[in-house]
Formats: C-alpha cells, structure tokens, sequence
C-alpha cells in the first residue's frame, strides 16, 4: 500500500469519527432536552396543573398524556399550532 493510500483511508477514518461524534452528541442534546420536558412537567405535577392545557386551560386527554408525558398542549390546540 502506497503513503498516499494509507492517506486515503486515514481521512476515511477520521470522517466517520467525526460524523459518530455527531450523532453522539445530537443523541445527548436530545436526552437533556427531554430530561428538562420531563422536569418541567415535574414541576406542573407539584403545582397542581399537569394535563392542563396551556392554551385553553382544558384538560388534556389520559392517552395523550401516556404517550407524551410532558405535552402542554391538548390534542385540539396542537392542531391549530400546526
């Protein structure tokens, strides 16, 4: 294998370092981004207004809630947000 060879397949290597390092660190942000969502519905449970829509202080639905512990939208404000 020739020195411009071994060159090649360095830089190969130092990409897929560097596009693993991404994906890692994409990874953490997304885990302390929910880690915080879950901390902020910790705190709505603590004051009394969890599963209570922000928008228009109606309650928001048990499933709902099972499948996104941390909404702070009910199904019908989330709609008009999209």
């Amino acid at each position: 294998m020739s020195d411009n060879d071994a060159t090649k397949i360095k830089g190969l290597d130092d990409g897929t370092g560097t596009v693993e390092s991404e994906r890692l660190q994409t990874m953490a942000s997304r885990q302390r981004k929910l880690i915080q969502h879950l901390e902020n519905a910790k705190m709505r449970v603590m004051n009394k207004v969890y599963g209570i829509c922000r928008e228009t202080n109606k309650l928001i639905f048990k499933e709902r809630l099972k499948a996104v512990p941390h909404a702070t939208l009910n199904i019908e404000a989330k709609q008009k947000k999209l």
